[in-house]
């Protein structure tokens, strides 16, 4: 996919730098890095004119599942993993993402979210990383219930199988649903159960809540020793994310609610929040969903991530931008350097001499409307338009 050109210049692009400002100016790229800007190339040096252009840093997405639906497109309908990937690595390039955290839940269901698939998926990607054009970093989305993971987890966590740990507890809104008597067919359909048999699981792994905290303690404890950066998905109280901060884990991915929310803003942890809600206006929750526009704007938000849609995550910047919320540099930054440098990888996310050459040109057409021209990760061009 990729074709390695060891040294050239991406000329006369407007560049954002790390100000926050745009230049018209030269990028000279060497060996996959960034190896100057503002330096006229020698007459031997390959150009690539981005006249017209803005050059930006590379997207990382800290959160995106939408790699599910190349697997399992329809309710019991599965598809190799590898070509899943494959098909998913072609939308994250197309899209300007050049580092993808795919979210693999590792849940106590069986079934789509259980523990053979989710071997079978670590093992897919690892056979097939080496072809695809983005970075591509595992997100562990661990389920607090799944106490039979606990130790299987902490090795891979140790042997650097993991890059990002996320602790996710949907077991509450579940048992929710069945208080009152709501459709579970999305559970049945994605495990794999009859009704009785999910039930009855849903209530014997509810009788050991207990027991989550320590769990939760040695997989944090276990991830601060590896250096892996770790995060809480849909904190409700303050208290949660109280807690969980308490644990070295400082990022609050999607919190549910106003106290959460600015609970993680008073402690200063990152606060990771969807591009989808950005493109839609407003949570695919509804009403009882937070705005990441409204939030955004009141200071707390630092992070987007593309969720369950690629291409909000390239749109949503421009949104911020156009509405006024944010100036284009501070939401650009929202999905470069702060997710880099959340998830500890201070190599990328910004326009500066020896960092990564992980950059996409974007053309500015008519109307607002605007044009990926070309993705290049490590300094290889992985998606180009005609034009390139």
């Amino acid at each position: 996919m990729t074709c390695k050109v060891n040294k050239f210049c991406i000329q006369g692009g407007h560049v954002l730098l790390p100000s926050g400002e745009t230049q018209e100016t030269d990028i000279m790229i060497s060996e996959g890095r960034i190896d100057a800007i503002g330096v006229s190339p020698a007459k031997t040096v390959k150009r690539i004119d981005a006249s017209g252009c803005m050059v930006l840093p590379g997207i990382v997405d800290l959160h995106g599942d939408a790699f599910e639906r190349q697997i399992m497109p329809r309710p019991g309908v599965t598809f190799p993993l590898e070509l899943a990937f494959l098909d998913t690595d072609r939308q994250l390039v197309a899209n300007g993402i050049t580092t993808g955290f795919h979210g693999i839940t590792y849940s106590w269901e069986p079934g789509l979210r259980g523990r053979e698939t989710v071997i079978k998926v670590l093992t897919a990607l690892k056979k097939v990383s080496d072809g695809l054009g983005a970075a591509t970093k595992c997100h562990l989305r661990f389920e607090t219930f799944n106490f039979a993971a606990g130790d299987e987890v902490v090795d891979w966590i140790s042997n650097g199988e993991i890059h990002f740990l996320a602790f996710n507890n949907h077991l509450p809104s579940i048992r929710k649903k069945i208080r009152e008597d709501q459709p579970l067919s999305q559970f049945l359909e994605r495990t794999g159960l009859a009704k009785k048999d999910f039930l009855s699981l849903v209530e014997s792994l509810s009788e050991r809540e207990s027991e989550t905290t320590q769990l939760i303690e040695k997989l944090a404890k276990t991830a601060r020793k590896n250096s892996v950066s770790m995060a809480s998905h849909d904190d409700k109280t303050g208290i949660i994310r109280q807690f969980y901060n308490s644990l070295g884990c400082h990022i609050s991915e999607f919190p549910l609610t106003m106290k959460a929310i600015t609970q993680a803003y008073e402690l200063g942890n990152f606060i990771v929040l969807g591009a989808p809600n950005i493109i839609r206006g407003g949570s695919h929750m509804g009403k009882s969903g937070l705005s990441a526009s409204r939030n955004i704007k009141a200071g707390m938000g630092d992070i987007l991530c593309s969720d369950y849609y690629y291409p909000a995550l390239m749109q949503a910047p421009f949104n911020l931008s156009e509405k006024k919320i944010l100036d284009f540099g501070s939401s650009w930054r929202m999905v470069s350097k702060a997710p880099a440098e959340a998830a500890g990888l201070t190599d990328r996310g910004e326009i500066i001499e020896g960092k990564r050459a992980d950059l996409i040109l974007i053309e500015q057409l008519d109307f607002g409307e605007r044009k990926l021209k070309a993705t290049f990760v490590n300094g290889s061009p992985v998606y180009r338009s005609a034009w390139l």
